[in-house]
């Protein structure tokens, strides 16, 4: 039989707004847990350097995670990394999160499981398929790349790659138009062994055990290209982490959920902060102040 652990609130996922959460539940005195099925720091990890937060300059992402994660447990916050979730109990006065090693219960779960990037449409068994250029870019030294996506993530993590000493780099979007910052577009358009493609999708990938070449689709006029490749990172948006919560809380037909003002969701006691959350903008600060309005807003509930 699994042990028991008893808190005042679970915070299921530990990304930024879940770990900002947990700092003001503890400041509240409630006892607080956070469930999280990979590390803490969720998206945030996989960004070389973040220039949008209040009080750094220029930081990487993962540094960042780890200062946050360290005040969280320095506040005496139970953190459990590596757990995934096998079932939930939402409903009632007490709530329940199961996990392979442990149940824990509850008075109120604040939902916030942030987001996972959105695979390439075109099925393959090939490995050469990455979405994390910080986890997989060191590997690519001197070779040839397929960077997809023409936003800020595309552009962003092309400019990584070509640190680490990407010999050619390729980026295409599917649009007729690139959607990241005029900023970033002209920084990677100044770089040497860089080819920028708009309108432009992958129609075939090719290649026996190892990826060899892919060959591109111009979707204005149907002509096509081969480019050789050694690996393709794709940067295309992301999905809410809400398969899960399927038949357990309402969701909209995106999988967000519909959260209101104080971010209470259609459970009584379940509380939603972050990318989960269906919402016009979703940054690091925006998921912060997610995690501070319904870690207050749990409190409000439990001491009632």
């Amino acid at each position: 039989m699994k042990p028991t652990y008893e808190f005042d609130i679970i915070i299921l996922g530990g990304g930024i707004a879940g770990m900002t959460a947990a700092i003001y539940a503890a400041r509240a005195n409630l006892k607080t847990v956070i469930i999280e099925k990979e590390v803490c720091g969720g998206l945030v990890n996989s960004t070389f350097q973040v220039e949008n937060f209040p009080s750094w300059i220029s930081i990487n992402g993962m540094e960042l995670m780890e200062k946050v994660l360290e005040q969280v447990e320095h506040l005496g916050v139970t953190v459990e990394q590596v757990a995934e979730f096998v079932k939930m109990e939402l409903k009632g006065d007490l709530k329940s999160v199961e996990t392979e090693d442990g149940l824990y219960t509850g008075k109120v779960v604040i939902l916030s499981t942030g987001r996972q990037p959105i695979p390439l449409e075109i099925d393959t068994d090939l490995e050469q398929i990455h979405y994390c250029s910080i986890c997989d870019g060191t590997a690519y030294k001197d070779k040839r790349v397929l960077v997809v996506g023409g936003g800020n993530s595309g552009f962003d993590e092309a400019l990584y790659l070509l640190s680490l000493g990407i010999r050619d780099l390729t980026l295409i979007e599917v649009a007729d138009r690139y959607f990241a910052s005029a900023a970033a577009q002209e920084m990677l358009a100044s770089k040497d062994r860089v080819t920028l493609l708009k309108s432009t999708r992958i129609k075939t990938i090719n290649g026996e055990g190892r990826l060899e070449s892919v060959l591109l689709e111009n979707v204005a006029t149907g002509m096509t290209e081969k480019l050789d490749v050694d690996g393709i990172f794709v940067f295309t948006g992301q999905k809410p982490n809400t398969e899960i919560l399927q038949g357990i809380i309402e969701l909209d037909s995106d999988g967000y959920i519909p959260a209101t003002p104080d971010l209470s969701t259609s459970l009584p006691g379940v509380y939603a902060a972050g990318d989960v959350v269906r919402k016009a903008y979703l940054q690091i600060t925006t998921a912060m102040s997610d995690g501070t309005i319904a870690a207050l807003s749990s409190e409000k509930f439990l001491r009632r």
